[in-house]
């Protein structure tokens, strides 16, 4: 162990007061989290107000979501386990395996972005109009899609080597990657789109660019032979046991964004089904979805700076700085869904029009968003504690609560409301599961900590 004598080691985990730890890990995630999710709202606004066929633009956009969903399963199955396991053996002080699960993580990303973006390639359009693209809007799907896919293993890498670095103590750099991406995407998307007119492929070709660059960065700081963790020789070749923890508690942020790409597919088709203009149900629907998109993304900040101090106290059996942690990040995400909530309810059509000028486009979103976000206060809470059971370990209980929202609830809601309700079944069933999740959610938790009573487990 004398070879790791000088390097750096997050200790402090295990040591600093919870609000202030969590601060320093949340905030920089939180701002990470906010920059990526205006990322995306970038892109959408941009490409709303291409003259003349934003609408159509934007509601090929919204048909690429699941796309982009089922993208960011795969990505989070590697980059969220292989941050996990990082986390826990440094808690663990086990530094050889951390410094190979990093190893893995790259490689694992590696295959799985190049083999992701192959077959989709393959099967495009046929995928496209499963999601709930029509013969007007595939040319933009396609069109943003395949340059995405091309830059598909650098998106993986680039989120991947974020993730580890939060997970071995350095948060600033992760948050400091995604503003960067973010900043540079604000400069070239409207060069791309506007001045070199290239249109919604250049607001795609902003986006890999923008991560290119940024990853280049990335990998220079895990070059640092001075950090304990850093890119070094030995360590890519696959491990078995290594392979099998890093996807076994990546499973369970797989299969939300599994769950959430069939959702998308579902709400799109029921909305082209059921509405009277489906390109502009749909497009209201990309709206709305962008807006949620930005506080959940800072609930997930939140999470990711729970997830270390949650991580490495569990792996030390410091039981009491777990719990503590749990309850403060669940107040900080209540708080930022109900502020969601009031933005949502009370002006939406402000937010509708900064995305288009499309009178029927804004009618349609302004309805979307209010009804969409009755329930947003428990979100957070939900959000929370599914995380939480992930950072302990609990991979069958994350995984059920995630399935629950997402699968268990809503999806035989969008099948069944809108044969009574119509169009607006579609859209009432987004809330009501959004309620009966959270009631679910409160249980699972209480009969966790009823567990760790009998067992003794306080401090």
């Amino acid at each position: 162990m004398t070879k790791n004598i000088g390097r750096k080691v997050p200790t402090e985990l295990g040591t600093e007061k919870i609000g202030k730890l969590l601060m320093q890990y949340a905030i920089p995630a939180i701002i990470a989290q906010t920059a990526a999710s205006l990322y995306h709202m970038i892109d959408s606004i941009f490409i709303g107000h291409i003259p003349e066929v934003g609408a159509f633009a934007i509601s090929g956009l919204a048909t690429t979501f699941p796309f982009m969903n089922l993208s960011a399963a795969f990505g989070a199955m590697v980059g969220v386990g292989g941050a996990t396991q990082l986390s826990v053996r440094l808690g663990q002080r086990d530094y050889e395996s951390a410094k190979t699960i990093l190893g893995n993580l790259v490689t694992l990303n590696i295959m799985v972005g190049v083999l992701f973006a192959g077959i989709s390639l393959l099967f495009l359009d046929d995928i496209l109009f499963f999601f709930g693209a029509s013969e007007s809007t595939l040319p933009f799907a396609r069109a943003f899609m395949e340059i995405i896919l091309y830059g598909n293993i650098v998106t993986h890498l680039y989120l991947g080597i974020n993730a580890a670095l939060r997970a071995s103590g350095h948060p600033k750099q992760a948050m400091y990657a995604t503003i960067m991406t973010v900043c540079m995407n604000v400069v070239l998307a409207p060069l791309f789109i506007y001045v070199l007119d290239w249109g919604i492929r250049g607001a795609a070709l902003a986006t890999i660019l923008s991560q290119c660059i940024t990853l280049l960065w990335q990998i220079k700081l895990l070059s640092n032979t001075n950090e304990l963790l850093h890119l070094q020789r030995g360590i890519y070749k696959l491990r078995s046991n290594i392979v099998k923890g890093i996807l076994g508690i990546g499973m369970s942020p797989f299969f939300i964004n599994v769950a959430a790409c069939v959702v998308v597919i579902i709400i799109n088709k029921g909305l082209r089904n059921y509405s009277d203009n489906g390109d502009i149900s749909i497009a209201a629907y990309g709206i709305a979805n962008r807006v949620q998109f930005i506080f959940v993304m800072v609930v997930l900040g939140l999470t990711q700076g729970m997830q270390p101090i949650v991580g490495y106290n569990y792996g030390a059996k410091r039981f009491g700085r777990v719990k503590d942690t749990l309850k403060l990040t669940i107040i900080w995400a209540t708080i930022i869904t109900t502020l969601g909530f009031i933005i949502s309810e009370f002006m939406p059509g402000i937010v509708a029009r900064a995305f288009t000028t499309e009178e029927s486009l804004i009618d349609s979103s302004v309805n979307a968003l209010r009804i969409m976000s009755l329930f947003m206060p428990l979100i957070g809470f939900q959000l929370v504690t599914t995380n939480f059971f992930q950072s302990i370990g609990k991979v069958k209980k994350s995984i059920f609560l995630s399935l629950t929202r997402q699968m268990i609830l809503l999806l035989p809601m969008l099948i069944i409301l809108p044969l009574f309700l119509g169009e607006s079944g579609v859209w009432y069933s987004m809330p009501i599961s959004d309620f009966l999740a959270a009631l679910l959610t409160v249980i699972l938790l209480a009969q966790q900590f009823k567990q760790w009573r009998k067992e003794n487990i306080t401090d």
